[in-house]
């Protein structure tokens, strides 16, 4: 009786399974005839150039590589940094919008933002990479200073993110794509002495990450962070043998490395990658270290 059972279990899998694939077949070639050409290479970039991106930090360093990165895409791209002259400088190499704005400062970000929101009617996809890393002993480091760090590194995630559900959530139509990520760094998780602000803005980064993923879940918005481990701006060629062996990888990190990831986070179909944090450190983490 179990293996009668088994057959015809068998038996209605293999029906169900069979009209399921005509149904899909037909589906298909409802939808796209088999002589359907395929898409021309102008439909592809026309297609990439609608996507609005904006950028914090994105003069120099792993920011302006963000900004280039997305640039070469097609993609339509402003950011905004302090220094307004690496900012028009970036901004002339790469054909990008600069915007010079302090991101401790709230209305200027906002204004920057609202600007935008005028200009382009949405936002697409928001980077939040600035921030600045101060270390000194913590019997030396004022509250004054570490509220700063917080200030530049963490409080503009929230506010970028916030403005940007505001505004979604004021519009009568409904958008089905966006992407949110945010620098955040292995620092999160490991520390030095003296990284006290700074481990904490990134920690704050890290868990406001995945908190804005179910928040802005019901507006298609993806919020995923990346954690960069050493990743050198400048004067790469100068570094040591031993710089680049003690990496798993076998090489420091580029910020070329950190701009492919959030490409590749941008592309439509991997919106199931969400509320994750993305370590790129040529797996420093994971390797375990005593000291002879």
């Amino acid at each position: 009786m179990a293996d009668n059972y088994l057959e015809n279990q068998m038996e209605q899998y293999q029906a169900r399974k069979a009209a399921w694939e005509k149904e899909r077949t037909y589906k298909k070639t409802k939808s796209a005839p088999l002589n359907q050409p395929k898409p021309s290479a102008d439909a592809i970039t026309q297609t990439t150039q609608e996507k609005r991106v904006f950028v914090t930090g994105g003069a120099e360093g792993i920011g302006r590589a963000i900004v280039q990165a997305f640039c070469q895409t097609g993609c339509r791209v402003a950011f905004c940094d302090v220094n307004e002259t690496k900012g028009q400088q970036t901004a002339q190499e790469t054909g990008a919008t600069f915007y010079p704005v302090d991101v401790s400062h709230e209305e200027a970000l906002e204004h920057c933002m609202q600007s935008l929101f005028k200009e382009w009617g949405d936002i697409d996809v928001i980077i939040n990479n600035a921030g600045i890393s101060e270390f000194s002993s913590l019997t030396e480091t004022s509250i004054e200073a570490f509220d700063r760090i917080l200030s530049v590194n963490l409080r503009p995630v929230f506010i970028t993110s916030r403005a940007l559900a505001i505004h979604r959530k004021n519009q009568s139509n409904v958008h089905s794509f966006g992407r949110i990520i945010n620098l955040c760094s292995t620092r999160h998780l490991m520390s030095e002495s003296g990284s006290e602000g700074y481990a904490a803005s990134k920690g704050g980064i890290y868990s406001l990450t995945h908190a804005l993923a179910l928040s802005l879940a019901e507006q298609h918005i993806t919020v995923n962070s990346i954690s960069p481990g050493w990743i050198q701006n400048r004067d790469y060629d100068q570094l040591r043998p031993e710089d680049h062996a003690q990496h798993p990888s076998g090489r420091v990190g580029k910020p070329e490395d950190i701009a492919r990831m959030c490409i590749f986070l941008c592309q439509e179909e991997n919106n199931f990658i969400n509320g994750e944090n993305i370590t790129i450190d040529g797996g420093m983490t994971k390797k375990m270290i005593y000291l002879e």
